[in-house]
């Protein structure tokens, strides 16, 4: 047999794909999906924008053009909500709480996820399935008994009783989250480290845990957006002690009665609102890549 024939041979058993044809279902989908994203993009971003919007206006613009634009741009809604309704204070006191807990059970969660995920001993599966079963623990259900036991070891109304009670809500969540990333990184990496010489907690902050950052960064992430937000548990366990921005926020709308200042209102929830979109523009590569990573895995 020549080359010629060989070569045209192989062209007619070649297979050449083509790619698929749109079908108008296909299209409909489409279309749908596309409308129904923009309509929720719409729902979502509109009210950020009249807040924003509306955090220049005095009380009187707001009532008599809400969707107007400012006659003048306003800064002193800023500067009363900041410093007369004491948002500065609450913000400090968010920031505390939130970073201290944020830190703590990144920390912990990472450590709980990596034993659980690359070591076999009695019990770990019992320890798994109670991290899991603490996600599925309404929070205000512990309320009351939190309650006691923050009372009784003398942390009620703190700022650290809040931190602690952060942690221990976060950190089933973060054990789970984590749990698959340690779980599928292979195990020659341990055997070479541990070749080397490097000891338990060397490979485990030395090796492991940089590998496994797209989910620290991704939890990470999650659990800033819960705790920041979160209004149950300071109201619950934090009455009468230093207030945080959901708190103060209730505070500063509830006192003044009928006489609200939107304007500062309008301004201290921009302030709230601002350091979430913040960390999310900043770290939603991350997120974005390690959701992926872990569904391919």
């Amino acid at each position: 047999m020549s080359t010629r024939t060989a070569n045209q041979e192989m062209k007619s058993l070649h297979f050449n794909p083509r790619k698929p044809a749109t079908t108008p279902g296909d299209k409909v989908v489409g279309a749908v999906s596309h409308s129904a994203l923009t309509i929720w993009s719409l729902i979502v971003i509109l009210p950020l924008l009249w807040t924003f919007m509306s955090s220049f206006k005095t009380s009187s613009e707001i009532f008599a053009s809400p969707f107007a634009l400012p006659s003048q741009w306003r800064f002193d809604n800023y500067i009363r909500a900041w410093s007369e309704a004491g948002i500065g204070s609450y913000f400090l006191n968010s920031v505390i709480v939130v970073g201290s807990a944020l830190v703590i059970v990144m920390v912990l969660g990472a450590m709980c996820a990596y034993v659980l995920a690359r070591y076999a001993f009695p019990g770990s599966k019992a320890i798994y399935y109670l991290m899991l079963a603490g996600l599925t623990f309404p929070i205000f259900l512990a309320m009351v008994p939190l309650f006691f036991i923050l009372k009784n070891i003398g942390l009620l109304n703190t700022l650290p009783g809040l931190i602690i009670t952060y942690v221990g809500f976060a950190l089933p969540f973060t054990v789970f989250f984590l749990f698959s990333f340690f779980k599928s990184l292979p195990n020659e990496i341990t055997e070479a480290a541990a070749l080397d010489g490097a000891g338990q907690w060397r490979t485990f902050f030395q090796v492991m845990l940089p590998m496994a950052k797209p989910g620290l960064a991704s939890v990470a992430i999650f659990n800033f957006l819960g705790l920041w937000n979160q209004f149950l548990i300071p109201v619950a366990i934090n009455a009468a002690g230093p207030r945080v921005l959901s708190q103060g926020l209730a505070a500063f709308a509830g006192q003044m009665g009928y006489a609200v200042d939107f304007g500062a209102l309008f301004a201290a929830v921009t302030v709230t609102v601002v350091p979430v979109l913040i960390v999310y523009v900043i770290f939603q590569r991350q997120l974005q890549g390690s959701v992926s990573q872990g569904t391919s895995k």
